[in-house]
């Protein structure tokens, strides 16, 4: 009697613990449910299936990080984004919507509170439309998601989330675009993999992917860069898909090698408007 007394009272309590964990995870999203203004660059969130691409580095070293794994669809988590609507969002002539670039950050970056969100600004276009000078003519929406502490980046999660803006969103499906540093170069590639119809052009930056998908993306203009120094993520990881890619017939693929450059060449390029230029010249 005094066993089921024990586990009744631990059923309870695990029941009235998830049913927390649910509200307080209901109350975050409809806290975050309200649009930002054009111009601006707010937080929001979404639950979605949960993530099981998992990834210890120290254990497991970059070979796995670009690993695809599935969703657990038995389980749900929130998933933070920093959100922009370029200024003309309300009043643009296009009525098919305006354009939509998705960035992923690197390893650095990731987080699990609502206060670890900030640390997505420090690099990539989410640090750069903070700045009126830049955002002044940006013409995308700006997606710019968080991935969690010993993970990395989930493709099918992602284009969940895509879904998620598009149902909520004018967006232009035609013009959609992604583009990644380190960690998120590597989730920029899988991306790709995980739906290659789903993007006009691509720039990932020092990440890497698997030579065999070259054939699914052929036909994809993809701007591809890398510093030659790169003590972090050999050079050789972008070469051997770049080198895949030309092999199976891609004319669209462009690979920029920085001399004597190192990990970070992220700054550089971004800092440079012909990469926005070309990116955003593309639609599907």
């Amino acid at each position: 009697m005094f066993r089921f007394l024990i586990c009744f009272v631990c059923f309870i309590f695990c029941t009235m613990f998830s049913s927390r964990n649910a509200l307080n995870a209901e109350e975050e999203v409809a806290k975050n449910s309200e649009k930002p203004l054009p111009g601006t660059q707010v937080v929001q969130s979404v639950e979605l299936p949960a993530s099981t691409s998992t990834w210890n580095y120290k254990k497991e070293g970059i070979n796995s990080i670009g690993k695809p794994r599935p969703l657990d669809m038995s389980k749900t988590e929130i998933v933070r984004y920093w959100i922009y609507l370029p200024r003309d969002y309300e009043t643009q002539k296009n009525s098919n919507g305006s354009p939509l670039l998705l960035f992923l950050h690197g390893a650095g970056e990731r987080g699990n509170t609502p206060e670890e969100i900030t640390k997505v600004k420090v690099h990539g276009p989410p640090k750069l439309l903070d700045k009126p000078e830049f955002n002044k003519t940006f013409p995308c929406v700006t997606v710019s998601p968080q991935c969690k502490h010993d993970f990395a980046w989930s493709p099918p999660q992602l284009i969940l989330l895509l879904d998620h803006i598009e149902q909520n969103y004018k967006i232009n499906k035609q013009r959609i675009y992604v583009t990644g540093i380190s960690m998120g170069g590597f989730g920029t590639w899988m991306c790709l993999n995980e739906s290659p119809q789903r993007f006009a052009a691509a720039a990932p930056i020092c990440g890497g992917a698997k030579p065999e998908w070259a054939e699914k993306l052929v036909e994809i203009p993809i701007w591809n860069f890398h510093g030659d120094k790169d003590g972090a993520i050999p050079l050789s990881m972008s070469q051997n898909i770049v080198d895949a890619i030309h092999k199976a017939g891609g004319e669209k693929m462009i690979f920029t090698i920085y001399e004597n450059g190192q990990h970070d060449v992220w700054t550089r390029t971004y800092d440079n408007q012909l990469l926005f230029d070309w990116l955003f010249s593309h639609h599907l």
